[in-house]
């Protein structure tokens, strides 16, 4: 009987196992897209940095402009991605005689977590640019 049980659920334990994979996977690839993205949009904002430096803003002030274009679309994507996974695993479970039901909070926890890993990659060439010297960016004006 347990080896019955067995062979009747290992193929679900490799796909949770490539799942696991190729998600890590995937987050390091976007997070390195995103690191990429936000390299690029600071040095091109790098005089725009540089004058708002001379006119007193904080390093804060300036983490918060690069950051929050990249946190709003965080924050659209989830609300495409939720309903998308929630019919997708609903459907994945119906096909079992226990089912566990989908609770909000876990696509609430999924959401929490894409918007730290966004600030965690973004606040890091967000903060280096805002420490920039402003001088080097506005000498050639």
């Amino acid at each position: 009987m347990d080896e019955e049980y067995g062979e009747k659920f290992a193929a679900e334990e490799r796909i949770g196992t490539l799942s696991g994979i190729f998600t890590a996977l995937a987050i390091l690839i976007s997070c390195l897209g995103l690191f990429g993205l936000t390299s690029f949009v600071a040095e091109q904002r790098t005089k725009e940095i540089g004058v708002r430096k001379v006119l007193g803003a904080s390093v804060f002030n300036v983490w918060n402009m690069l950051s929050k274009d990249f946190l709003k679309l965080v924050v659209i994507s989830c609300f495409i991605a939720i309903p998308i996974s929630y019919f997708v695993m609903n459907g994945w479970l119906q096909d079992y005689p226990y089912r566990v039901i989908l609770s909000w909070w876990i696509f609430a926890l999924a959401v929490v977590g894409a918007l730290a890993i966004t600030i965690l990659t973004v606040s890091f060439q967000a903060i280096k640019a805002a420490n920039a010297n402003p001088v080097k960016s506005l000498r050639t004006e």
